[in-house]
């Protein structure tokens, strides 16, 4: 089946940053529950200038991951200039030529008004144009795969 969604969680109306996670893990429960999706692509973390931002965007794709790992989803992460070149065949494409060609090969009639629901699209196209490829991007199948993948960055 295939089935595409366009949506945004407007979470601006909470103050509260955990509460903020908590939303975001319910939701992407129901996804998942509601689609069964094969397969999880998600932009990994890019470094930017405001760490907070980073700590915030690094927290809620995680707790989005831990989604897909508690019901046993494989996950692929691409870097943002992936995600770009894949969809663009340029890496430092803007937001708006992202959509807009998202737009033009999918045929969508419009675009949303806010372009953040388009880069989890431009992931999942991503993933699809890299289907097969083991290097396309970092998988984790499940808690224990992520650990051994990411040993540098676990506390012991």
């Amino acid at each position: 089946m295939h089935f595409m969604q366009l949506n945004e969680l407007q979470l601006k109306k909470y103050d509260n940053h955990y509460l903020k996670l908590k939303y975001i893990f319910e939701r992407t429960i129901e996804l998942i529950d509601n689609y069964h999706p094969d397969e999880i692509a998600i932009e990994a973390p890019f470094f930017g200038k405001n760490v907070q931002s980073m700590l915030k965007l690094g927290r809620a794709q995680g707790v989005a991951m831990a989604a897909g790992l508690s019901r046993q989803i494989p996950i692929t992460e691409y870097s943002p200039k992936k995600i770009k070149m894949a969809i663009t065949g340029n890496g430092n494409a803007s937001k708006e030529q992202v959509a807009k060609m998202l737009q033009s090969t999918l045929r969508l009639k419009e675009l949303p008004k806010n372009l953040d629901s388009t880069d989890g699209l431009a992931a999942a196209v991503c993933h699809f144009y890299n289907a097969g490829r083991v290097s396309a991007g970092k998988n984790y199948s499940g808690w224990g795969a992520f650990v051994k993948q990411n040993d540098k960055r676990i506390k012991k």
